[in-house]
């Protein structure tokens, strides 16, 4: 994303959605540079079979212009958001018009709207004119921002890749400049963001109270191929230049306090080692986000997808099928883990906490591809949109640029309600990470120039007996003070990845690995733990490699073979 964007606690009220009821599922986009909506007639002409993209993106399916009332005379308050032109995504209703859910059978079937949603009355009030509905992923049900009916709206920062969903014109209109923000809660700039908070959202019950503090979510970070340089390290160092308001953040590995906080979960998690329970946790909130979806999208549609069996796209075809497939016969546990997973995450952040962790979980699909999302990034994707969207807290997207064409943005969580508390903290965080993103972009690391074979192979054996005593932070200062006197010795980087495993620091120990075998390609060991360490972060095709790398090497090797085993099954 290029923009900052919010997706809010209270985003279903405030947005006023009343009907359709839309499922938000990953509000991911990147952004750009287009030119304004053309009229439906080329349009249509385009997807009709045009080969070349139409003059205009596609963003909007409705064009409109609803203007606001005149400012009120003093001593009436002025309006808060005055001259701004926003867009709607097609769930919303306006009065006289259909709202298409985005699928036409959804609007050939339903009436015009007797009245105009909620929020978007409350943003005419404050001044902003609307200028149209936009496309967005049927029924709400995508994450691609693909539309089998309306089209795809191109992707301005790069064409050949899809802009993401389910808000997707949103997204584009907003990043092209079409408009100044939309609905759900996009815009280029924080300070547009935060008026649009103020005009939606209730008055904050009280002033901050104390320091605020940001939170890493480490084991989510370990799940991108992407260096924490451009995406941790810029945003504590950021917070480090501002001269007040903040705590030093802190760290912790999320989805072990999930396992350890959330106790009715465990009847969701697969059966995992010591190791593993942080990521089995992860992965069993995702499965009850994704249940509960599919049960309230049942109890709202199925009688009219039932009877009106409208015509989908793939992708959302099945995720449709599959809600209404459903049965709820463990529905009353499924609303047992929210409540708990809430009240866990409101006990971390307090009223100050603000946890932070990534946004993407990948590089997006190129655009009309017959490719599918593979089930390691939907892993991924779901596993960063579950943390907030279950618990119903709020969320704010921060682009950080890209990395090796690879786009990056970073989510900021703070607790159920602290909608108006989370904005004011981007405001005041967002000049300080764009000059922090800057900075990233021209650092390198610094060379290892010492050597001392002797001293190394002294600090490796005290690496050895720290690491049997299960001492892992204190092996890796050994293993890397050994690996500072020298470098070329694959076995140093081998161990240090085995410390790094045992501390969840799955990135750390793949590069270890990677290095150990640039330096000795047979060292079957840096395969086994390189797969490892894949397989934590759900790179499971990867992981697979290696473990097959690892049987090339020693064919009866026990743990390769059930690695094997293992991930074949998960990759079916």
């Amino acid at each position: 994303a290029s923009a900052p964007s919010m997706d809010s606690s209270a985003r279903s009220g405030a947005t006023g959605s009343s009907n359709p009821r839309a499922w938000i599922v990953a509000g991911v986009a990147v952004a750009g540079v287009i030119v304004l909506a053309e009229v439906a007639r080329r349009r249509r002409r385009w997807l009709r079979g045009k080969s070349s993209p139409p003059p205009y993106s596609g963003a909007f399916c409705d064009r409109l212009e609803l203007a606001p009332p005149p400012q009120p005379p003093p001593p009436a308050a002025r309006q808060q958001l005055p001259d701004l032109t926003f867009a709607v995504s097609d769930n919303f209703e306006i009065e006289g018009y259909v709202a298409g859910f985005g699928n036409p059978d959804w609007k050939r079937t339903h009436k015009a709207a007797s009245h105009t949603a909620a929020a978007v009355k409350a943003l005419l009030k404050q001044g902003a004119t609307c200028v149209g509905r936009t496309v967005m992923d049927e029924l709400g049900f995508g994450v691609t921002g693909e539309n089998l009916h309306c089209g795809t709206p191109i992707n301005p920062a790069s064409p050949s890749v899809v802009p993401g969903g389910s808000c997707s014109g949103s997204a584009v209109a907003v990043s092209a400049q079409l408009v100044e923000f939309a609905l759900g809660w996009l815009a280029r700039d924080p300070h547009i963001l935060s008026r649009v908070g103020d005009a939606l959202l209730p008055a904050a019950a009280c002033g901050l109270k104390g320091k605020r503090q940001l939170v890493f979510a480490d084991d989510c970070f370990e799940l991108l191929k992407i260096p924490n340089q451009k995406t941790v390290d810029v945003i504590e160092n950021a917070v480090r230049t501002l001269p007040y308001g903040f705590q030093p953040p802190k760290h912790i590995n999320i989805g072990q306090y999930i396992s350890s906080n959330v106790p009715s979960l465990k009847e969701f998690c697969e059966p995992s080692t010591k190791l593993q329970e942080g990521k089995s946790a992860l992965k069993a909130l995702c499965t009850v986000m994704l249940l509960l979806q599919r049960y309230e999208f049942k109890a709202n549609h199925e009688d009219w997808v039932n009877t009106v069996k409208p015509k989908l796209g793939l992708e959302v075809s099945t995720r449709v099928l599959q809600a209404v497939n459903f049965t709820d016969d463990n529905i009353k546990s499924l609303y047992i883990v929210r409540t708990e997973w809430r009240a866990a995450l409101k006990n971390l952040l307090k009223d100050t906490g603000i946890l932070v962790l990534p946004t993407m979980a990948g590089h997006p699909l190129k655009r009309n591809s017959k490719q599918r999302l593979s089930s390691e990034f939907e892993d991924k994707m779901y596993a960063f949109v579950s943390i907030a969207a279950l618990s119903g807290c709020c969320q704010a997207t921060v682009p950080l640029g890209n990395h090796n064409d690879h786009p990056i943005s970073i989510s900021f969580v703070a607790a159920h309600g602290s909608d108006k508390f989370l904005l004011r903290a981007i405001l005041d965080m967002y000049s300080a990470i764009q000059e922090q993103i800057v900075l990233a972009s021209k650092l390198a690391l610094p060379p290892v120039i010492d050597r001392d074979v002797d001293t190394s192979e002294l600090l490796k054996e005290k690496g050895n007996n720290s690491f049997k005593r299960k001492q892992w932070s204190k092996a890796i200062e050994f293993y890397s003070g050994a690996i500072k006197l020298n470098d070329t010795n694959a076995t140093y980087y081998c161990n240090r990845a085995a410390a790094y495993l045992e501390l969840g620091r799955f990135k750390q120990a793949e590069a270890d690995c990677d290095q150990a075998l640039l330096l000795d390609k047979k060292n079957v060991k840096a395969y086994l733990r390189r797969g490892t360490a894949k397989e934590s972060v759900l790179n499971y095709q990867e992981a697979l490699q290696d473990f097959r790398h690892a049987l090339a090497l020693e064919p009866q090797n026990r743990t390769a073979l059930a690695a094997e085993k293992r991930l074949q099954k998960h990759l079916r």
